[in-house]
């Protein structure tokens, strides 16, 4: 849900392939507002991240799903070369440079970037000098931008969710509350912090008269408890904002991102927050081919006229993989 950080492929054999990928899939999203290719190259190192082996050469490459004749000459070219002319002349562009960079801060998009350009801003610090064309969350942005790229580490999770389930137990015992994305799919780092809120009273049918209250109140109590430290955007349902561990100065600031959802709709939710892109894509194209629409509201049958049905009753992630006849996968197998 946040934006992009430091490369979240540390480990991997193939990281330096996923690191050209993700950059060029950068390049054709803000510059080129090419969405199709900038999918392709998020797919490709997307199938490369989940290796456990070292890519040897784009021939072996094709033979994966969503590396084609012209990725895999890239990936030559890399591996003999060290380096991608394409990229090297993508970074002779200032410009290009400029707009990447400012995509970077949280809030700012491609259109917004180039805005800035043309009004002059190529760097942080040309940003800082005129923050009144930035808008809050733009602003929050800047300010952490330093800590929003660093990635998190999963024992700093590990805190901040003991912390945050305990707090909101105070509040209710009731409470489930799940942090999902790579930490859910035992990721060692994380580029920010997801966490889904219900309780069983609380559906889609029959949503509760307090309903706009309810997330305030879970974050004013996180606020008090000093975890939450600024907001970006709450509203009935959502949360943006920033965290932070209590009494320790010197732990970096993170994104955090809270979702109070219906408890009918909570498990497809999970499903869907969890991930990665390419597992919830192959699910949802699975769903369809056994009739099902599926998203991260509800699983639902379509009709002899091909339209959704009424929702089925999930009340957990093997219900949906079980309604569609597939093998129960555990979140850490859901990386590719």
């Amino acid at each position: 849900m946040g934006k992009r950080k430091a490369s979240d492929n540390a480990g991997n054999p193939n990281q330096d392939l996923c690191d050209f990928l993700i950059e060029l899939a950068n390049y054709e999203r803000n510059v080129s507002k090419n969405i199709y290719k900038y999918n392709a190259y998020r797919k490709a190192a997307g199938t490369l991240s989940g290796l456990t082996e070292r890519i040897k050469s784009g021939q072996e490459a094709k033979k994966l799903p969503g590396i084609g004749e012209k990725i895999a000459k890239k990936i030559d070219e890399f591996l003999s070369t060290g380096k991608l002319q394409k990229l090297e002349d993508i970074n002779k562009d200032e410009n290009n440079i400029a707009i990447n960079l400012l995509t970077r801060v949280s809030g700012i998009g491609p259109a917004k970037a180039k805005e800035l350009l043309a009004a002059g801003i190529k760097t942080l610090d040309d940003l800082k000098k005129h923050e009144e064309k930035l808008n809050h969350h733009q602003k929050i942005g800047l300010k952490y931008f330093e800590d929003f790229e660093k990635r998190i580490p999963r024992k700093e999770i590990e805190q901040i969710e003991k912390i945050m389930k305990d707090i909101i137990a105070e509040l209710s015992e009731k409470y489930i509350i799940i942090i999902c994305g790579s930490y859910r799919r035992e990721k060692e780092d994380s580029g920010d912090i997801d966490v889904l809120l219900t309780y069983p009273a609380y559906t889609s049918k029959e949503k509760l008269k307090k309903e706009n209250s309810v997330l305030k109140n879970v974050i004013k109590s996180l606020e008090k408890k000093k975890l939450i430290v600024d907001t970006i955007s709450l509203g009935p349902t959502k949360f943006m904002g920033v965290c932070k561990v209590p009494g320790k100065n010197k732990k970096p600031f993170r994104r955090l991102d809270i979702r109070f959802v219906p408890y009918d709709q909570y498990y497809c939710a999970v499903l869907y927050f969890t991930g990665s892109d390419l597992f919830n894509k192959s699910m949802r194209a699975h769903a369809l081919e056994k009739n099902y629409t599926l998203n991260e509201y509800t699983l639902k049958r379509l009709t002899s006229e091909g339209t959704p049905g009424e929702a089925e009753k999930i009340t957990c992630e093997e219900d949906i993989f079980r309604i569609l006849e597939l093998p129960y996968k555990k979140p850490k197998d859901r990386n590719s």
